[in-house]
C-alpha cells in the first residue's frame, strides 16, 4: 500500500514523460504558422518559404496560386506579387523578409499585413545565386484597411 505523503509512482512516471516532451512541444508552440498560396511551378516563392523556416516559421502551401487568397485577405492588386501568405491574422504578400514579418508580429499593429510588391532583385527569394547578386532598392509597406500604405522598412 502506498504512503500518502508519497508521490505515486504512475504520477511520477507520467510527469518525467511529460518534462522530456515539453521542449518539442513548446518549439512547435513558437513557431508560428505561414499559409502560403502560390503556382505550383514558382521557383521564388518556393526559396521564400525556404526563407521563412530558415528563420523559424513553420508554413503550409496551397499549390492553387494567389489571386483569390489576395482578395480574401483584403490586399489591393496594385500590392500583388507571386505569392501570399497569412500569419497570425496578418496578410503577408511577395517577398517580405522574414525580420518584417517577426517585427509586425511583435508590435501588432492594426492593419491588414505587408507588402512588397512586385518581385524586387535581392529580396528573400530574390536572392538566389541565379541572380547574380543583383539587388533593386524596395519598400516593405504596411497595408492599412482603408486602402492605404505607409512605408514599414525600407532596403536599399
Amino acid at each position: 500500500m502506498n504512503n500518502p505523503s508519497q508521490f505515486p509512482r504512475r504520477q511520477f512516471v507520467a510527469a518525467l514523460a511529460a518534462l522530456a516532451f515539453a521542449p518539442v512541444a513548446m518549439a512547435k508552440a513558437e513557431k508560428p504558422l505561414v499559409e502560403v498560396w502560390k503556382a505550383p511551378t514558382c521557383g521564388c516563392c518556393k526559396d521564400w518559404i525556404a526563407h521563412m523556416e530558415a528563420n523559424g516559421f513553420r508554413t503550409k502551401v496551397m499549390y492553387e496560386g494567389n489571386t483569390d487568397a489576395r482578395a480574401r485577405l483584403g490586399i489591393d492588386i496594385k500590392y500583388g506579387s507571386c505569392h501570399t501568405a497569412l500569419v497570425d491574422g496578418y496578410a503577408i504578400e511577395g517577398h517580405v523578409p522574414a525580420r518584417e514579418i517577426k517585427r509586425l508580429l511583435k508590435q501588432r499593429p492594426k492593419a491588414i499585413g505587408l507588402a512588397v510588391p512586385s518581385m524586387p532583385l535581392g529580396s528573400p527569394g530574390m536572392d538566389g545565386p541565379e541572380y547574380g547578386g543583383q539587388k533593386t532598392p524596395y519598400d516593405v509597406l504596411l497595408l492599412s484597411a482603408d486602402g492605404s500604405a505607409r512605408v514599414f522598412q525600407s532596403y536599399r
